[in-house]
């Protein structure tokens, strides 16, 4: 039932947000050099690598590992990249994700393919074994602010509680994040 309800919901998504996309593509392209998605090798069920797109909030030279690993962030950010991190409007190409099914509309959020010891804890505690997704329990209590073992006991937390309600809650409770910007860093 979870892949059905994923599977309509991002088909709709992208039809109501098309108008949303394509202005945000014009943004990233007209604003800085490179492509307008980022794809990144992230870490999905059973630890699997899939390619995740994002629109790039980032200039090209950027060293891939997590934001928080980088000295200075903000030095990497793209005219436009802040707005879109802070709105999360990067993140809509992930309904691409969840309709090919790499990932969930709510899920622990994917690591990137370096971040070992997320990945190591994870899998310790069998959140491997959950797909991925777009928003999760640890996004709407404390998002990047985080640390790894808080997130990971979020995200066990998530898996011993999933049902079909707590996923809708996790969703209504991400749209009032995202619109009071709770938890960006950058």
């Amino acid at each position: 039932m979870k892949r059905i309800f994923d599977l309509i919901l991002a088909l709709w998504a992208a039809l109501v947000l098309a108008l949303p996309f394509l202005i945000v593509a014009l943004m990233v392209r007209f604003t800085s050099e490179g492509p307008i998605l980022y794809w990144s090798d992230r870490v999905g069920r059973r630890n699997e690598i899939f390619k995740m797109p994002k629109f790039r909030t980032m200039l090209v030279e950027t060293p891939a590992v997590a934001t928080h690993l980088l000295a200075n962030p903000e030095q990497f950010l793209t005219p436009v990249g802040s707005f879109l991190r802070k709105s999360s409007l990067d993140e809509l190409p992930q309904l691409w994700s969840i309709i090919k099914g790499d990932m969930s509309f709510v899920g622990p959020r994917p690591a990137l393919f370096n971040q070992d010891d997320l990945i190591a804890l994870r899998t310790r505690h069998d959140v491997d074994k959950l797909v991925p997704g777009l928003t999760g329990w640890a996004q709407i209590n404390g998002r990047d602010e985080l640390p790894i073992p808080e997130k990971v006991k979020l995200d066990v937390e998530y898996a011993e509680r999933q049902s079909f309600l707590f996923d809708v809650k996790i969703i209504f409770m991400t749209f009032v994040k995202v619109l009071k910007r709770d938890g960006i860093q950058h």
